[in-house]
Parts: C-alpha cells; sequence; structure tokens
C-alpha cells in the first residue's frame, strides 16, 4: 500500500478512473510528488551550484530527508539539496529500511 492511500490520487489515477480504467499494480505504488512543494523548497534555499532560486541546478537534485515511500511528508522541511553522486547512492539502500 502506497504511504497516501486513501488520502489524495494523482492526476492520472482520477482520469483512469473517469474514463473506467483500473491503475497497474505498478502506478498504484508511485507516490505523487507535489510541484508546489519543490517549487517552494527551491525559492526558500536556492541552487548550492548556481545560487539562484529558479532554473537547472547542475550536479544537485533535491532530495526527501526521509523517503515518501518510508511515509515521509511532501513538504519543503522534508527535502534537501543533495549531489547527484549523493542521491544515486541514497537511493541503493534508502527503501530497504521501509519494508
Amino acid at each position: 500500500m502506497r504511504p497516501s492511500a486513501g488520502l489524495m490520487c494523482s492526476v492520472k489515477e482520477l482520469k483512469n478512473k473517469a474514463k473506467g480504467k483500473e491503475l497497474t499494480e505498478k502506478q498504484k505504488n508511485q507516490v505523487v510528488r507535489s510541484p508546489a512543494a519543490r517549487r517552494e523548497f527551491v525559492q526558500q534555499h536556492p541552487c548550492p551550484a548556481a545560487g539562484k532560486p529558479t532554473g537547472a541546478c547542475p550536479g544537485y537534485v533535491v532530495d526527501h530527508v526521509k523517503a515518501l515511500a518510508c511515509g515521509g511528508a511532501d513538504s519543503p522541511s522534508n527535502m534537501e539539496w543533495q549531489t547527484v553522486a549523493d542521491a544515486k547512492a541514497k537511493d541503493k539502500w534508502e527503501r530497504i529500511g521501509c519494508r
């Protein structure tokens, strides 16, 4: 069961329901991220590489401190800038602890 089950639906889920289609198990387990929450985080914490609150941030990604799949909040308070290399390394092990 995804952490947000019953609390929010993705746009894809709503469109499929309207068309009478069911989502696949993979689609049901995907966690929906809020573009507004990410935007708010970037406004509050400009890119470490470019120093700007808009545009690309080469070499960095916005990461959730506690993964969404593990029940972490999709809010700016749970986000941080992380290098691409560190993010890839973290992705390999972080979901193991959620199971």
